[in-house]
């Protein structure tokens, strides 16, 4: 039995047998495709039936880290506990490896992350009338709209940057590089502020390549960005706690509650879980552009 066969028979119980909605139907096969992403970007061959409960519980571990909120995780549970049933009502399974398997208390305290009106709240206290100011900006949106950490941030080359083209290419952890795709708003904030201020800040030797420079022509150090959004989070009264990473894992957070093609987000955010192409293909750059477009609010 094969995924794409037993989540067709699936829809089609869905929609006979229990009258389901188009919407009802398409929120359920997500659910089981999730399971089915998990396998892939772990390299494992494992079919529906023999799905054992450390994989469920190791799919609903990796949601997790990729930013899914606990009432959606919950939701996934339920459709998957709803596909097993259906299974073994249709005898194509013996024992349900749901069984065992807990929806996520939805009390407990996740890592704080930042909504659109928040990110617009944090730029729209940027002073622009300052060099860094644009720089700031750009910076906000680079890290809200790419998921980089900050250390790729900081790192970041103007070589890297192909906006004509709409993506950003990212040396990661161990030097891995990934493709972002970037919208057409980090676009404008970049070009906005390496044509109006980067082109006139004299730099150091060994930073001709570096985006983000300080008034002395080298690049930020961490400690700076973080404590530029310290700043700007005391002059809103954010009482949310924030750092650079947070802006990361609401870039996360919202591509995966939007329900984004969870081997895309993995793949964007350069998660070491997945290495390079042995495990999977990697998702072309045109499909991370529109999983970006579809489901990032700064497409």
């Amino acid at each position: 039995m094969d995924w794409s066969s037993s989540i067709k028979g699936f829809k089609a119980f869905l929609k006979l047998e229990r009258s389901l909605s188009p919407n009802s139907v398409e929120a359920y096969e997500r659910d089981v495709e999730k399971l089915w992403q998990f396998f892939e970007v772990h390299g494992l061959s494992v079919s529906p039936e023999n799905v054992q409960p450390e994989h469920l519980k190791g799919l609903v571990k990796w949601v997790a880290e990729l930013g899914m909120q606990p009432r959606s995780q919950a939701r996934m549970i339920s459709g998957l506990k709803s596909f097993y049933k259906y299974l073994l009502l249709e005898n194509l399974i013996q024992t349900d490896p749901c069984d065992q398997l807990d929806s996520p208390k939805l009390g407990r305290k996740l890592p704080d992350t930042l909504d659109v009106q928040d990110i617009d709240a944090l730029i729209g206290v940027i002073d622009l009338s300052k060099a860094e100011g644009e720089r700031n900006r750009a910076i906000l949106e680079t890290l809200y709209s790419c998921g980089l950490r900050v250390s790729e941030l900081v790192n970041l080359k103007i070589s890297d940057l192909h906006l004509n083209n709409g993506f950003v290419k990212v040396v990661g952890k161990g030097n891995k590089e990934r493709i972002v795709p970037a919208g057409s708003v980090v676009k404008k904030r970049l070009e906005d502020y390496l044509g109006q201020i980067r082109n006139h800040v004299p730099v150091k030797m060994g930073e001709e390549d570096i985006v983000f420079l300080n008034r002395r022509g080298k690049r930020l150090t961490r400690v700076m960005v973080f404590l530029m959004i310290k700043d700007l989070a005391k002059k809103i009264g954010l009482k949310k706690k924030i750092s650079p990473h947070t802006f990361r894992h609401s870039f996360a957070t919202s591509l995966v509650e939007g329900g984004a093609d969870l081997r895309a987000v993995q793949e964007m955010l350069g998660h070491e879980s997945i290495t390079t192409t042995e495990i999977y293909t990697h998702l072309d750059r045109e499909y991370l552009r529109q999983v970006i477009t579809e489901f990032h609010p700064r497409a």
